[in-house]
């Protein structure tokens, strides 16, 4: 009752109202910078947390001062300024040390308690320490019991308050830590207060004009808005970089930066939508998977920058072209997709003709005319799948159909499409097992020297005999190994078993191994022959790698300089199926390989097709005017082998002179016939 009857008879209800005012803005301030003190870290919630502690610190200091001015002595009164603004600076120091505290991450349950009764203590010593610079002309008396109420009050409800906003237990926890916050500060200065008793002296010096110490209240509150509305500018500021921070986030997010078309991201989400508006109104939704056929040529021959020029133009073309209800994205490298909701199908087809007209339409790069071309695959909603997932799918297969047929661009989806993709997933699985399980072998075909049918070398071919489906031709899983990048371990293995079982043979033999582009890109490849040279004790001039054109185009400085670094280990280098692909004059001029393989695909000709035997002979005559040997591959009759000999071919493989088989790890089969 002493301090109901305290806060009733001796202070003006008027001022205390804008205590009230100050002491509930500032609290809510205070949270508010917690908050997002909470929403960061290092540097920038250090920064928060301060800004949380002067907000805290003036709102509660204010408070407590226009709650003084409120107090009506009725003896004259004045303010030492000294301890006046180090009761502030208390105010603020203990309200930042106690949200630090509240912060800490090494007890999250209790250190919001410990914290919250910090800052409790520092407004009752805040509270304390400007009484003692509040001077009164008369004698006063303190009250010890509502002394400690008014201590124990403020520390239990400051504990309170921000164990109930950082734990939050109920519902509205905000709201309910908010008045916990405004009574911690309320019950200390009115308990306090009660605990205080004034007997004016008879000096005769005169009271405090009511109106300047009102006008004192109002000016302390002014400040008290003042430091408040700095931290809800500093929050304002904070949230609308935030925002411009999320803005470009998602822009960033769903949005191709190179062609600044939307992306994977933007496009499933697009799709989404459509297929949902095509549920409710009964329509079909065409979506389509697209991938450049000549980009890979564009970036290997004319650089990265061209291959970035061709997709800005393509995407540019593709955007122009889209309507209503349709959608186009990037979904990565050079792959496109588009979507487009329709009643009948002919705006469908008109709608792939439009894509498929941008995206094979010439254009100049850099001076030169470029043509592009895509394939394209088309799955159907809701006839092909009602799942977004299935129809992307679906429309990739389809593509990929197109890709491998020369005669059509466009492919549609057909439902035994399903059953190749998931047999070519399985053969994919199972090969990545194979060298685990042991089923790759390594068979062998003698290679030999025309005029004198003396075995020169054996070339090492892979073979996959599969637990369920037998033996898998070559041409059957080497192109799944190459597309999932299994060629690069398969063909370590075969590097280091062909290495092996050579230097096992009683004769020093060649042996000739195939490198694929994949093992040229993603490996070291010379350190790896250096190894396993090492490892296996072959002598390096035994060891002959055969390599396509292509592989050189992919990378040609790259390329040529590790083949260059294994001519020096002593290994020699062989140019595999020349005359086929690009079969460049400027390949040969550029690197001195030490044998042309010639394509076994002009064999079945020789002798029938003028032409063959024309590019035949050619071959033959640069390989003697650069002094490089040339192998014929694939010969089969004896016809072919004399024809071959008049030429002055130099070395043969084929069937005539010897099937590949297994040769044994310790004597070649192939060379004891050959004894």
């Amino acid at each position: 009752m002493r301090v109901v009857t305290c806060l009733l008879t001796e202070h003006d209800l008027r001022v205390v109202a804008l205590a009230a005012i100050v002491c509930v803005a500032g609290c809510w301030a205070t949270l508010d910078l917690i908050q997002r003190a909470l929403d960061r870290d290092g540097r920038q919630r250090s920064g928060w947390i301060f800004l949380a502690g002067v907000s805290a610190g003036c709102s509660i200091w204010c408070t407590h001062f226009i709650a003084i001015l409120a107090y009506q002595a009725n003896a004259p009164i004045a303010f030492a300024p000294l301890t006046t603004l180090v009761s502030l600076a208390i105010a603020i120091a203990g309200c930042t040390a106690g949200i630090w505290i509240a912060m800490s991450p090494r007890d999250r349950r209790y250190s919001p308690i410990v914290g919250g009764a910090l800052v409790g203590m520092a407004v009752s010593t805040m509270h304390y320490t400007g009484m003692a610079g509040y001077h009164v002309d008369g004698f006063v008396t303190w009250d010890t019991p509502h002394i400690f109420a008014s201590l124990a009050l403020c520390a239990i409800l400051g504990a309170a308050s921000l164990y109930t906003f950082f734990l939050r237990p109920w519902p509205h926890s905000t709201h309910i830590s908010l008045a916990l916050f405004v009574g911690a500060i309320v019950s200390l200065h009115f308990t306090g207060m009660a605990a205080m008793t004034i007997l004016p002296a008879v000096t005769g010096v005169p009271l405090a004009d009511d109106g300047d110490l009102k006008a004192m209240a109002v000016a302390v509150a002014g400040v008290a808005f003042i430091v408040l509305a700095t931290s809800f500018a500093s929050h304002l500021i904070d949230s609308e970089a935030s925002f411009e921070t999320i803005r470009r986030l998602r822009e960033l997010a769903l949005n191709d930066t190179l062609t600044a078309m939307p992306n994977r991201v933007s496009f499933h989400a697009g799709l989404s939508e459509t297929l949902e508006r095509a549920e409710t109104t009964g329509r079909n939704v065409g979506v389509l998977a697209i991938d450049l056929n000549r980009f890979k040529e564009i970036n290997d021959l004319r650089g990265h920058d061209a291959g970035d020029a061709t997709l800005k133009i393509l995407a540019a073309r593709l955007k122009g072209l889209i309507g209503d209800g349709e959608h186009v994205a990037r979904i990565g490298g050079d792959e496109f997709a588009c979507a487009k909701i329709y009643r009948n199908h002919t705006d469908l087809v008109d709608f792939i003709s439009r894509v498929e007209k941008a995206l094979h339409e010439p254009f100049v790069l850099e001076g030169i005319d470029t043509v592009p071309a895509a394939s394209i695959g088309v799955s159907i909603f809701p006839n092909d799948s009602r799942t977004q997932e299935r129809l992307m799918s679906n429309a990739d297969m389809a593509m990929y159909r197109a890709k491998s047929d020369p005669h059509h661009a466009v492919c549609y989806y057909e439902a035994k499409m399903d059953e190749t993709f998931r047999d070519r997933l399985s053969l994919a699985q199972d090969l990545k097992l194979a060298i685990e399980q042991n089923e790759l072998m390594l068979h062998y075909q003698v290679q030999k020297d025309i005029t004198s049918e003396a075995i020169v070398g054996y070339e090492a071919l892979l073979r996959w005999t599969h637990p369920v489906r037998g033996p898998i031709p070559p041409s059957t899983f080497i192109p799944v190994a190459e597309e999932t990048g299994s060629i690069v371990s398969i063909g370590e293995w075969v590097l280091r078993t062909a290495c092996r079982e050579a230097a096992s043979w009683p004769e020093p033999y060649k042996i000739a191994i195939n490198i694929s582009p994949a093992q040229m890109s993603h490996t070291d490849l010379a350190e790896l022959v250096h190894d396993v040279l090492i490892e296996t004790g072959l002598a390096p001039e035994r060891l002959e790698l055969e390599i396509t054109e292509s592989t050189i185009i992919r990378d040609k400085q790259a390329t040529l300089l590790q083949l260059r670094r294994l001519q020096s280990f002593g290994v020699t280098i062989a140019i595999d199926d020349f005359g086929t692909g690009y079969s460049s004059l400027e390949t040969l001029r550029s690197f001195p390989f030490n044998k042309i393989k010639l394509d076994r695909s002009f064999m079945s000709e020789i002798g029938d097709s003028p032409q063959a035997t024309a590019i035949i002979r050619a071959v033959l005559a640069l390989g003697k005017s650069l002094d490089i040997p040339v192998l014929a591959e694939g010969v089969e009759t004896a016809a072919q082998l004399q024809i071959l000999r008049g030429e002055g071919c130099d070395e043969a493989q084929g069937f005539l002179l010897g099937r590949p088989g297994r040769i044994d790890d310790t004597v070649p089969p192939s060379v004891e016939n050959a004894a």
